[in-house]
């Protein structure tokens, strides 16, 4: 039967998932383990979502190079399929189970016989971390005292398993942490690559080689957030760029993108927005003209209609509207105006 105090620390661990450091949390979590559980070394892995490989977010007795070298070996042993099928984490002593349905006993493999035991450990146990119905990591406890986890034990890990994962999910907390709204497309954006996030749809402007252009330079500044206009197509998009905090398999240029559809914001077009945002950085009439290869009477039209549509009273007050409200389609070059420090 638990104690109390293995209940109180997987209600600790379950209230963890609400810190928004993930890496101390996860720190806290396996001091918790240690206190509720048996251990003398501990690992939390992530799997990285960009190759696949586990990286350490959390560790006991372990160095993140051991710990990581170690996963990539042992998943490819049957060990850890066994691993995969468990919902009852399973254990190296659990030698009482069935050899022709879980396959063969651990401690009659190579990977016990040439990494674990001469590392002196008799027991460990090692739990699958699946938040969301996918697999984002693996807990394992080792310790030198032999048949140190039994049934009771290994429930109390599995109980905890859910709030483990989440913690190691690098991609779902993504857009708590920034307070998106519920609805919209998001992803998370670094280099050449596109993280999607569960339950949200890629963002439609990510089809824009444009906007890729200005993820790139968003990410090069010391800006936090830029909020923008981008159409694409017949349809309209609000978008926000926020600068997402690096972690195991987050590296640190990566950019978390939000859209929501809008409609056209004041009736403007697509060639009235660039015109607003480049007088919005203090262009003149006549460096708009040439910069968007027009002649300065078009400049001057697209400059009235934009009033107009507006409401605005002089060129200055509607240069503040589109700041304020995100009424902005910048270039590269012109987005240190408008992010946000």
């Amino acid at each position: 039967m638990l104690s109390h105090h293995q209940v109180a620390a997987a209600a600790r661990i379950g209230m963890l998932t609400r810190e928004p450091d993930t890496v101390s949390a996860c720190d806290e979590a396996l001091s918790e383990l240690s206190r509720a559980l048996p251990l003398d070394a501990a690992t939390l892995l992530v799997l990285d979502p960009l190759t696949g490989a586990h990286r350490q977010l959390a560790g006991r007795g372990y160095t993140a190079e051991t710990s990581q070298a170690l996963a990539g070996e042992f998943v490819t042993t049957p060990w850890y399929r066994n691993v995969m099928r468990r919902e009852l984490p399973p254990s190296i002593s659990a030698d009482t189970e069935d050899p022709e349905e879980f396959g063969p006993r651990f401690r009659q493999g190579w990977f016990y016989a040439e990494r674990v035991h001469p590392a002196g450990f008799r027991d460990g146990v090692t739990g699958a971390l699946r938040h969301g119905n996918r697999l984002v990591g693996l807990v394992h406890l080792s310790t030198e005292s032999p048949d140190a986890y039994d049934t009771e034990e290994r429930l109390l890990l599995a109980s905890v398993l859910p709030a483990l994962a989440a913690l190691a999910d690098p991609v779902t907390r993504a857009a708590d942490l920034h307070g998106l709204p519920a609805d919209g497309g998001a992803s998370l954006v670094t280099g050449e690559a596109v993280i999607d996030l569960p339950g949200r749809d890629r963002p439609r402007v990510l089809r824009d080689e444009a906007l890729h252009s200005l993820l790139h330079a968003f990410a090069g500044t010391a800006g936090h957030r830029v909020r923008l206009l981008w159409p694409t197509g017949d349809a309209w998009y609000r978008v926000a760029l926020h600068r997402h905090r690096p972690g195991p398999g987050i590296p640190a240029d990566a950019v978390l993108i939000h859209e929501t559809p809008t409609e056209p914001p004041y009736g403007l077009s697509p060639r009235e927005l660039e015109v607003l945002t480049r007088a919005a950085t203090g262009q003149t009439n006549q460096a708009i003209a040439q910069a968007l290869f027009l002649s300065l009477r078009t400049v001057h039209s697209h400059i009235e209609h934009m009033l107009r549509k507006t409401g605005s009273a002089s060129r200055a007050e509607a240069t503040a509207l589109a700041v304020r409200d995100g009424l902005l389609r910048p270039a590269p070059d012109h987005l240190a105006f408008f992010v946000e420090r």
